[in-house]
């Protein structure tokens, strides 16, 4: 999820020297066994290990199977968001809204001031999610009609932004600029209830309404509390930092705790020239790693906008004696996820370091059940990067609803943190990283790791020594509530090379889980085409743990499907899309409470043809399709062919827009989405869209604006079905 003119997280790809998948598996797929339909042994006993009778069948009282009960909406290019017949949209809030009274509402001319914006609705709306409000201000997770909505802003938009004639140009940032988008990053914390129908308003001057933003304090916990890697300036002691930043997607507790996470946080650090000879071989290699050599700007520059702490510690360099002394780890305080209480006005937002440091795309929780540890999911969203797992030390106990904070101490700050490694087999393994176990150890040659706040720290590299399986750019996942079946999008990847080829540098050939290599032809504004080659519209892979136990150690795969247009090749098509539910660059991902998948698309390779959309699912499970051939040659499982049944357009968004971030209500009656950057490729002078104000007026004048939207049905039924 990136925007023009800042870091681009296709700009730093895994480099590490990984084997290549069909060197490290034994046991592997030819492509005469995959027309053959053959599955292995191990394959085959872990499917059939795993019950489904979650999935209905058999039972007297299994639910009655889901149907989508809408007519798929139309590719368009329009500049507002088309939803199907029978429904109808309103919009919540929007950049620069206030959250309390005594605020003057948004003017259109960036005339607010920076401070204001610790107490207006920030920018680049991104992953939320809806937290049901009992009468009593508690968590009640099955009431609809009143809640707490907590929204992440992801960035800055750039032709826009916040100011008056945009960001000022130079080598200088102006300090009120950037004070201003300081406040306009991190999260939101809003009351919502019903208004007419079903439809919600933002309840302005709520006693829960708050802003959490990149000048926030906040404490570490687990393996980094106190550790030298995070001593700063501000915090000698290595306990606390200040901010979250470039929060993309999200996740949630079963105690009723937000989670945000901090991706692209190189859009705000940078690192001085010069600045290796002023660190050890090791600090060296695990900044590269993380994407910031020496005689790196941020493009944000927020670092030269003066002398005061808020500017000077974005600069990830050594400019004191020691690290007490300056911000030289700086970088390690971000990439995190971060727990917030949203009931609770007054906490402090906690850094989970057991978790992970990396590119966070989000983190998502697999069903709670009483007695068995809490289970998050992770993306590292970066080409050739990897997916991970993290499984509580704690057990749940249901009595830790509304535990707050202190529930999240309790089962994220201590447990075990994996990575996945997918085989050509159907098989997957959950590789540990643990200090002391599987090599992560002084003994490192690449990287000698000191202990646990070492490890978590560098993920990355603790990875890369375990040979994980490098992935197309790991974005949301969701777990199926129905079955435990977990999901993650891989957006794209332009790394991925003919397999025929000899790699170099960051390439990688195709392998079973990421398994395409083909050319995709799109046509520019001014009528030329460019080729986009590699993996240019993604897919959605999703496993199954062994024997249904999310802790378990193995898993079974496939991919679900596979995002192309149309009328692609069947080796590139090989969901069998139609003109109702083709897309591409799968991003955000969302199971609602009953089931339902829901898909949303941050695309740069179908945006010739439509904006960017969102689809609703009826998903299968793991090994309901068949082996296959990809583009390439390359042999991978595959779920079930989509069919207008199965898989359906729900809306598509305004211009230059990314459809991201969704919740809906218990009852299935409201959902909200997030339109992150529409216009993002106009300019003040000329801008590309007007939404939202186009949304009721199609003459409208005003900037554009990233926005929460509310989709209800007119007759007041359920969402989708």
């Amino acid at each position: 999820m990136t925007a023009p003119s800042t870091y681009d997280d296709n700009e730093i790809v895994n480099p590490s020297t990984n084997l290549h998948m069909d060197e490290l598996i034994a046991v592997q797929l030819s492509r005469r066994q995959a027309l053959k339909g053959g599955m292995s042994v191990t394959a085959a006993a872990l499917l059939g290990g795993l019950s489904l009778s979650a999935c209905g069948g058999g039972s007297d009282d299994a639910p009655a199977p889901l149907q989508l009960g809408f007519k798929a909406v139309a590719k368009n290019k329009n500049d507002l968001v088309t939803v199907p017949e029978g429904y109808q949209v309103s919009i919540l809030h929007a950049l620069g809204d206030p959250l309390q009274f005594g605020e003057e509402s948004w003017k259109d001319d960036g005339s607010e001031t920076a401070d204001s914006y610790n107490r207006r609705i920030g920018d680049g709306h991104d992953g939320m999610y809806y937290f049901g409000l009992s009468d009593d201000g508690k968590f009640n997770a099955d009431r609809s009609d009143r809640g707490l909505l907590a929204v992440n802003h992801e960035y800055v938009v750039a032709p826009y932004a916040l100011h008056p004639n945009g960001m000022t140009k130079g080598a200088t940032r102006v300090p009120s600029e950037v004070e201003k988008e300081i406040y306009a990053h991190g999260i939101s914390v809003v009351e919502v209830k019903r208004s007419t129908g079903n439809d919600m308003v933002m309840v302005r001057g709520s006693r829960f309404n708050r802003r959490v933003t990149s000048a926030t304090e906040m404490v570490f916990t687990g393996p980094v509390k106190g550790n030298a890697l995070v001593k700063t300036k501000f915090s000698p002691d290595g306990l606390k930092t200040r901010g979250t930043n470039n929060n993309c997607a999200n996740g949630y507790t079963p105690w009723g705790t937000y989670i945000t996470c901090e991706e692209n946080w190189l859009n705000v650090v940078g690192r001085a020239a010069g600045d290796d000879a002023q660190r050890d071989a090791k600090e060296v290699v695990a900044l590269k790693r993380y994407g910031l050599p020496e005689n790196r700007k941020s493009p944000y520059l927020w670092d030269t906008a003066g002398t005061d702490d808020l500017f000077v510690r974005w600069t990830s360099s050594v400019t004191g004696a020691a690290a007490t002394d300056d911000y030289r780890n700086i970088a390690n305080t971000f990439g995190w996820v971060v727990e917030i209480d949203p009931f609770n006005p007054t906490s402090t937002p906690a850094k989970r370091s057991a978790l992970g440091r990396f590119n966070h795309e989000g983190a998502w929780p697999a069903p709670a059940v009483a007695g068995k540890p809490i289970v998050m999911y992770m993306g590292d969203d970066a080409r050739n990067e990897y997916i991970y797992k993290f499984v509580s030390k704690a057990v749940w106990d249901p009595k830790d609803v509304n535990g707050g904070m202190a529930a999240g101490a309790k089962y994220l700050d201590e447990g075990t943190l994996y990575v996945a490694k997918f085989n050509a087999d159907g098989t997957g393994q959950w590789l540990e990283l643990t200090y002391g176990k599987n090599g992560l150890d002084a003994s490192n040659a690449a990287y000698p790791f000191a202990d646990q706040g070492d490890v978590v720290t560098h993920a990355r590299l603790a990875a890369d020594k375990l040979g994980a399986t490098k992935m197309d750019r790991p974005e949301w996942g969701a777990v199926n509530p129905l079955n435990g079946e977990a999901y993650m999008t891989l957006t794209n990847n332009s790394n991925r090379v003919d397999p025929g080829a000899s790699p170099t540098g960051s390439q990688l050939k195709p392998d079973a889980a990421n398994p395409r290599y083909y050319s995709d032809n799109y046509t520019n504004a001014d009528g030329t085409t460019k080729t986009n080659k590699g993996n240019p519209h993604g897919h959605i892979i999703r496993w199954r743990e062994n024997a249904g136990s999310v802790a378990a150690t193995a898993f079974a795969w496939d991919i679900y499907l596979f995002g192309a247009e149309a009328d692609a090749a069947a080796n590139v098509n090989l969901s069998g899309l139609t003109a109702v539910n083709d897309f591409s660059s799968p991003d955000g991902l969302y199971f609602d409470p009953r089931g339902l998948l829901w898909i949303q698309t941050d695309d740069g390779a179908y945006t010739d043809v439509t904006n960017c959309m969102m689809l609703a699912a009826v998903p299968g499970q793991v090994g309901d399709g068949g082996v296959a051939t990809a583009a390439g040659g390359t042999a991978t499982r595959k779920g079930a062919n989509a069919s207008a049944d199965t898989v359906r357009r729900f809306l598509v968004g305004p211009k230059d827009c990314e459809i991201t971030g969704i919740a809906v209500t218990p009852d299935g009656k409201t959902l909200f989405f997030n339109v992150q950057h529409p216009g993002e490729d106009g300019s003040l002078a000329s801008p590309s869209s007007r939404w939202p104000a186009s949304q009721a007026n199609p003459s409208a004048t005003q900037r554009p604006r990233s926005a929460t939207v509310v989709v209800t049905r007119k007759d007041g039924g359920a969402i989708g079905l």
